[in-house]
């Protein structure tokens, strides 16, 4: 395993952030391609009320992964609260 690839089970329960420093939520489970078997999103449980309308949980494409650490750092994240639809 090469220094930029991670086991997916060391994602779970790592708080992410957002790109402002404000934590959004907990990392609840890592999304694979099973034909590429690559990440492709992280459902976030835990999501704070402020950000997230009623703390609902969300799904984030991977693509808006900055850095992954100690915790999970978004490049990116829409307006918010993001409303219910």
């Amino acid at each position: 395993m090469s220094s930029t690839e991670i086991r997916l089970q060391e994602l779970h329960g790592k708080e992410v952030f957002l790109p402002d420093g404000r934590m959004l939520g907990i990392v609840h489970e890592t999304i694979i391609d099973a034909e590429d078997l690559k990440a492709t999103h992280l459902f976030v449980t835990n999501t704070r009320a402020e950000l997230v309308e009623a703390s609902v949980n969300l799904t984030l494409p991977w693509r808006w992964v900055r850095s992954v650490g100690d915790v999970v750092i978004l490049r990116w994240f829409p307006k918010t609260p993001i409303p219910l639809l």
